[in-house]
């Protein structure tokens, strides 16, 4: 079975806008070719659909607004002001260098002025930012400066620890080996003793 692609399909790539579903299925039969298999097979037929229906699923994140996501916000908290952490939010990202998983964990912390966010919609923002071609480090800083623009905290920490496939299944082929980056803003930068209790509380040192 060979899908047709018309040329009005493969114009949409040059004009920035999102391909057809038939050109992507197409580039998935290209790519199974290239890495030396019959796209035609019994076993590889549905191949393509499976590949761009999970495509919609990893990178859903172009689709959403992560600072939508924060809009909604309480302001009756009792004169809350104390630190509001959220540990350990896994996260399945893909490297925009090699497409291949970044699987880890977020942990995520602001001081509140006034406003306070519902906590599932602080993993949403981790999961939305996730579902993009990335790099760890441009992504914790996505998280910690969407939460700061929106929410007008005293202060944003975010920390990210993760596996890149990139390293562990290809190139260097190092298992275990897990990248920590950090984002910290306001009090979280300013005062030693408000980083160091964030950190005790995600279980890492400051030392």
């Amino acid at each position: 079975m060979h899908m047709i692609v018309k040329k009005s399909d493969l114009a949409t790539v040059n004009d920035g806008e999102r391909p057809s579903r038939e050109v992507a299925e197409q580039a998935v039969r290209t790519l199974i070719r290239w890495a030396g298999d019959d796209p035609d097979r019994e076993g590889l037929v549905g191949t393509p659909d499976r590949v761009v229906r999970s495509y919609d699923e990893f990178f859903a994140g172009y689709h959403e607004d992560p600072q939508q996501i924060l809009q909604r916000t309480f302001e009756e908290t009792e004169g809350y002001d104390e630190m509001i952490v959220l540990r350990d939010i896994r996260l399945e990202s893909h490297c925009e260098h090699h497409m291949v998983p970044i699987i880890g964990r977020a942990h995520v912390a602001y001081l509140p002025d006034r406003r306070v966010v519902g906590i599932s919609k602080l993993a949403r923002v981790v999961e939305i930012y996730a579902r993009r071609l990335q790099i760890q480090e441009k992504m914790t800083a996505q998280i910690a400066n969407t939460i700061e623009e929106v929410l007008r905290p005293r202060g944003v920490a975010v920390v990210v620890e993760a596996a890149h496939q990139c390293m562990t299944t290809r190139g260097i082929h190092k298992a275990g080996v897990t990248m920590v980056t950090s984002r910290m803003i306001g009090a979280f930068r300013d005062s030693g003793e408000t980083r160091r209790e964030f950190l005790s509380m995600i279980g890492r040192s400051s030392a």
